[in-house]
């Protein structure tokens, strides 16, 4: 399986990652799935402007030479390209996936977000990967009327050749349910920050070996 992590600073400042001014909170994260053979880190500080980005982004690369983690950009192609990055994670609403393709070099990563069946098939024939969401609620998307749910992801998993990973509410429990709906991994801002049940130095490593784990193992709930 996949595991992507998503980075969120500010969300990670307010559960002891320091001011979210300060990068060594999201650097001292990225060090630690590195560490936990996170296979991808997607930088997303859409707040930061390009030079504040690309320091980050600079230093993530240079943690992750030599490791089996691949630092993607959120969004900011010129970013991604001009550090270094294994590749892109583009929004929904970004540029054309294939526009990028053709600007970015050999072996670029190019992934997308996407919330149908539509979007999923459009973009697949030029995408290394697809993230499908949100299936479960979350503090940040909790209409419910908005979910895709774990039958909506399994519909976009079936609908595309590329690999599709869930997002949106992920847990450690709800992993099979993504493994069953044909999702190749999964990518969570949340799942992998300082939580309140993981507030006794539960290291990120464990973390990730229970999420492959349960990812593994036959869904017996929601």
């Amino acid at each position: 399986m996949i595991v992507h992590l998503v980075t969120d600073r500010a969300r990670l400042a307010g559960r002891g990652g320091g001011r979210p001014q300060d990068p060594s909170g999201l650097l001292a994260q990225i060090d630690a799935a590195i560490a936990a053979r996170i296979d991808v880190v997607q930088v997303r500080e859409p707040d930061l402007e390009a030079r504040e980005l690309a320091t980050i982004v600079r230093a993530a690369v240079a943690r992750a030479a030599g490791s089996g983690t691949r630092i993607l950009v959120n969004d900011r192609v010129d970013v991604a390209i001009a550090c270094g990055a294994a590749g892109v994670h583009l929004r929904g609403d970004s540029l054309p996936a294939g526009q990028v393709r053709r600007i970015v070099p050999p072996g670029f990563i190019v992934g997308r977000s996407v919330h149908s069946i539509a979007e999923a098939i459009e973009q697949a024939p030029v995408v290394d990967y697809l993230i499908a969401g949100t299936v479960w609620a979350t503090a940040s998307k909790p209409d419910a009327a908005l979910l895709l749910g774990v039958d909506g992801l399994a519909a976009i998993a079936r609908s595309v050749a590329v690999p599709v990973l869930g997002i949106g509410g992920v847990t450690i429990e709800r992993a099979a349910l993504l493994a069953r709906a044909g999702a190749a991994g999964a990518a969570a801002i949340a799942l992998f920050q300082p939580a309140a049940n993981r507030d006794q130095g539960v290291p990120l490593r464990e973390t990730v070996e229970k999420l492959r784990r349960s990812f593994d193992l036959p869904a017996s709930g929601s």
